[in-house]
């Protein structure tokens, strides 16, 4: 460390005293010391080693000076990071809050809301403007996929002529945070008079617009994630969140299928695969994981891995179906704390699983799928034969799917 002692004197001569931190010290003293040995092994004398030193070293103080600059900047652009991904997750928790906050609002009106619109022989009508007219359009398209038709009405365009769609059967969504929009209160009394039933989405239950609907539903938020408080963010996502309630509450009031789902999606990769039949999509052959009766639970588990499909098929000699063990099963044992390579095949496998012939439409396998939570169905004919086996990704693809939620 003489050598960086050295080192500080004479830069303290030059430029004034300096503070290195100690990792700074050591990245300075490796640098003196690289350039130590450089001139140690060439044939120089004491005067031109002193004079290069003096050089090298303060070649050294300018490297110095330029690392400290880079982490002073690093530290600067760490710190506006970590404010960026500071504020983010403040929106996001925000929004997320003014969602759950509305769990202990679903009453009686939004429960009279379904049903004034499951009864109706007419369309849902939705109309707002704004960010709320955007937030109306995705409800309409999530209403018009699920199987309840619906259209959107801008609220200026129906006073210009656009009214004419309206018939008294429809009925009419209002959304507004604030309730005293004035395109949609002046539109009201044009509504009225058709003979429409009048829902309101607003954040004001003692707004224009709510005083004048017969069902209101609340959606308000406490405040807005914009920190001007101004461009609607909480408040639309809360109103898109309860338009998604009413979408999903009529799937499951209609009764709506895959089936229906695929007759209204005919087109796209999803309509493709729900058009097929069974045999068309299935596994076959060595694809099948199986095992025949008898078999160790050690040969059962080594099947399981083999296709990673989470299940393998109990088959006698003639390929006869008697069984199918799944990971939940293996999962259930060992919970139980049971000795599972201690057991067989016979008892560990669910008798008679539930099965699909080649020639159903994947639909019909894709309902049984959702109606029982499996995501595997093996395929048989009407002895008992396995013919293959179909996974719930091979209908929808990875990821596509989730229980209850078409």
């Amino acid at each position: 460390m003489r050598l960086v002692n050295k080192y500080f004197q004479i830069i303290s001569k030059r430029v004034g005293p300096f503070s290195p931190t100690k990792l700074e010290k050591n990245l300075i003293y490796q640098r003196a010391l690289d350039f130590y040995w450089k001139y140690c092994k060439s044939v120089i004398i004491k005067s031109d080693l002193t004079k290069n030193l003096e050089i090298q070293f303060l070649r050294i103080y300018q490297f110095w000076k330029i690392y400290r600059a880079y982490c002073a900047r690093s530290f600067t652009y760490r710190e506006e990071w970590i404010m960026v991904i500071d504020e983010a997750k403040a929106v996001l928790k925000i929004e997320a809050e003014g969602i759950l906050n509305l769990i202990d609002r679903i009453d009686s009106n939004f429960a009279e809301m379904v049903e004034l619109i499951y009864n109706s022989s007419g369309r849902l009508i939705i109309s707002g403007i704004g960010k709320s007219g955007i937030v109306g359009r995705k409800i309409v398209a999530t209403l018009n996929s699920t199987g309840t038709r619906s259209l959107f009405l801008h609220p200026v365009e129906a006073m210009h002529g656009d009214l004419g769609i309206v018939s008294p059967d429809d009925i009419f969504l209002a959304l507004s945070n604030s309730g005293e929009t004035d395109e949609l209160n002046i539109l009201l009394t044009s509504i009225r008079k058709i003979g429409c039933g009048i829902i309101t989405f607003t954040g004001n239950n003692d707004s224009t617009l709510a005083k004048h609907s017969d069902i209101v539903v609340d959606i308000g938020v406490e405040k807005e994630a914009c920190p001007l408080g101004l461009a609607p963010t909480a408040s639309t996502t809360a109103m898109l969140a309860m338009g998604d309630a009413l979408a999903v509450v009529l799937i499951n009031k209609k009764h709506f299928k895959p089936s229906d789902f695929k007759k209204i999606h005919p087109g796209g990769m999803l309509g493709q695969r729900l058009s097929s039949s069974v045999g068309d999509i299935m596994l076959t052959g060595t694809d099948v994981p199986h095992v025949l009766e008898g078999a160790s639970m050690e040969d059962a588990i080594a099947e399981i891995n083999r296709l990673e499909l989470g299940v393998t098929l109990i088959v006698n000699t003639d390929y006869i179906l008697d069984g199918i063990i799944t990971d939940g099963d293996l999962r259930r044992l060992i919970a139980k704390k049971k000795s599972i390579f201690e057991l067989s095949v016979e008892d560990v496998m669910t008798k008679n699983p539930r099965t699909v012939t080649p020639d159903s439409p994947a639909y019909d396998a894709l309902y049984m799928m959702e109606k029982y939570e499996i995501t595997v169905l093996p395929i048989t004919d009407d002895t008992g034969k396995v013919h293959g086996i179909l996974h719930l990704h091979d209908i929808l693809g990875k990821g596509e799917f989730k229980f209850n939620g078409i």
